[in-house]
């Protein structure tokens, strides 16, 4: 069976009484070249412990398990258990594990399905969960690598640097923790069903050491949230409304402190601009 055929993959679906599910943002790939590509650009080996997440009819599954040591599956939809089932048989270095990864501790999943591999990630996320997904994966510290097909416009603003449109709160959580490439593009008419949008696939390769020492990762965030939560204002008025006890004044006294025009927006500071102003804040707080 192909996996990526859309009539080999109707007729897996009807036989086993399958309809999609808008809410869990389904689409499941039509074109052989995604699946295999992706896997590809994984950089897997029989050392590698696979993570995937939303498996579908298991077309990038099929494609990982023929690269890596194990690939642990995990699908939120039950539905698919039958599907599965037929079209991962035979597969001894696949296991498929049924509910939300989110709920896991990713962690101790890792070291007990995993044992013995080097972790990594990589899948085609839901749309509707990529934002918790990559958080979840990042902050869990045990993937060295993740590659994840994500809407287009999401894997800009995560690869995005200072000055553009694209910047934001979110990639630089991302940066932060992970060197970022964009790879590829995949167009709509690759899926059925046909998403409005345009897919890319990103890796992110987990840094050894972080960026910038900086006194206090928390108090950074909450500076770089502020920054972007009224992307609009000047960052002495972002901070000043979004950090408590920080007046306007004082804000603007800050931002020259470390160089800056007190004019300035948070769209035009770089990471290490940010952990400037972090570390002033907390030396007067």
């Amino acid at each position: 069976m192909n996996l990526t055929d859309y009539s080999d993959i109707r007729g897996l679906l009807s036989r086993h009484g399958f309809h999609f599910s808008k809410s869990l943002g389904q689409n499941f790939l039509t074109a052989a070249w995604v699946p295999a590509r992706i896997a590809e650009s994984a950089d897997l080996d029989e050392n590698t412990g696979v993570l995937e997440v939303g498996p579908g009819v298991g077309c990038l599954t099929e494609q990982l398990s023929l690269r890596a040591g194990k690939v642990l599956a995990v699908e939120l939809d039950k539905a698919l258990k039958p599907v599965l089932a037929e079209t991962l048989q035979g597969r001894e270095n696949v296991e498929l594990l049924f509910g939300d990864v989110l709920k896991q501790d990713l962690p101790a999943l890792v070291r007990e399905r995993l044992p013995g591999l080097r972790p990594v990630v990589c899948a085609n996320l839901p749309y509707n969960v990529t934002t918790p997904l990559l958080t979840a994966f990042l902050e869990a510290g045990c993937f060295e690598t993740v590659t994840v097909m994500i809407q287009r416009e999401v894997a800009r603003r995560i690869c995005a640097p200072a000055n553009t449109p694209d910047y934001g709160a979110f990639g630089l959580f991302v940066q932060w923790h992970c060197r970022t490439e964009l790879l590829f593009d995949v167009p709509p008419s690759c899926f059925v069903p046909q998403p409005k949008v345009t897919s890319s696939v990103i890796r992110l390769t987990r840094r050894e050491e972080k960026p910038f020492a900086v006194r206090d990762e928390e108090l950074l965030f909450r500076v770089i949230r502020a920054a972007f939560n009224q992307r609009r204002k000047t960052l002495a008025n972002a901070l000043s409304a979004g950090i408590g006890g920080l007046g306007k004044e004082q804000a603007e006294e800050i931002l020259a402190n470390c160089g800056f025009d007190p004019r300035i927006r948070g769209e035009a500071v770089d990471l290490a601009g940010f952990v400037r102003i972090a570390d002033e804040i907390n030396s007067l707080f």
